[in-house]
């Protein structure tokens, strides 16, 4: 089944335009999910919307959207009210400039999506601007409208298509200042730095997320399946004892050099969506 587009509209940079889908780079399905239950009689718990004054239950119809202006007060915002913005990023991604991609700092960078072109009209015009991208080694900016809020969105090429991942505003990044400011600048001895910077050689590779393993959700995945079989669920521990405090940190970095060299290779880690059957068979 083809994926379900999260947003449709046109790309359009200057006159250049083409109509494109957006969909989401990145889900979370596959991680376990808890509901919550009546632990009596094992019965899912429905949520209910109540009137905070009245403790009445709400019926769905009679549920709307308000605004606080004061104290207990709102003002009353319907849908059709609010379908009636119609700003032009809502239906257009306009590229209104680019710039080098190490500007941005990654702070800003929130939620990654796929664009495509929608037919083969605009396959074209979309080339064009996906290749242009990516011959000027920059990245676009523009906005897009996604659930009622309007975001600034990074534009670079992907593979076939182009990655737009939507950035933060400056309001919403927190500043560095109130967390380091109390961290005094220390002059370290050149054989210090000399030995962290072997230890990191020793430790040196590329990237590949498949290495990486959620060892919470495997131990998770581990508990239900053994709860599923009746078996008895012992205490899953797969930590080592708490480290000791460093008292001779240069002896600490020649130990960790030494460890580090007789280290076998990590093995890689096993598929989400394989250890999630094992879990339920």
């Amino acid at each position: 089944m083809a994926p379900r587009a999260y947003w449709k509209g046109y790309l359009k940079l200057s006159l250049v335009s083409c109509p494109i889908a957006l969909y989401p780079a990145s889900s979370s399905s596959e991680r376990v999910s808890f509901n919550r239950i009546n632990k009596k009689t094992g019965n899912r718990v429905k949520q209910q919307n109540v009137d905070a004054e009245t403790g009445d239950l709400v019926d769905r119809e009679d549920l709307g959207r308000g605004y606080e202006i004061g104290k207990g007060q709102y003002l009353h915002v319907e849908d059709e009210e609010l379908e009636k913005i119609q700003i032009e990023s809502t239906h257009t991604i306009e590229i209104d400039s680019f710039v080098p991609r190490s500007e941005i700092d990654d702070r800003y960078l929130d939620t990654p999506y796929y664009i495509s072109p929608t037919d083969q009209v605009g396959l074209e015009a979309f080339a064009v601007i996906r290749d242009a991208i990516r011959d000027k080694k920059m990245v676009g900016l523009g906005r897009v409208v996604l659930t009622r809020r309007e975001h600034v969105v990074m534009l670079e090429a992907f593979d076939k298509g182009l990655l737009a991942t939507t950035l933060r505003y400056a309001y919403e990044v927190r500043g560095q200042t109130d967390y380091f400011e109390d961290i005094p600048d220390i002059k370290l001895p050149t054989e210090m730095r000399q030995l962290a910077s072997h230890i990191i050689d020793t430790k040196a590779g590329h990237f590949d997320p498949k290495k990486f393993e959620d060892h919470y959700e495997t131990a998770l995945v581990e508990l239900l399946r053994k709860k599923q079989a009746g078996l008895v669920v012992e205490p899953i521990r797969d930590v080592e004892a708490a480290p000791h405090r460093v008292i001779n940190l240069m002896d600490a970095l020649r130990a960790s050099l030494e460890s580090e060299a007789k280290k076998p290779a990590a093995a890689s880690a096993p598929s989400r969506r394989a250890a999630k059957k094992r879990a339920t068979r």
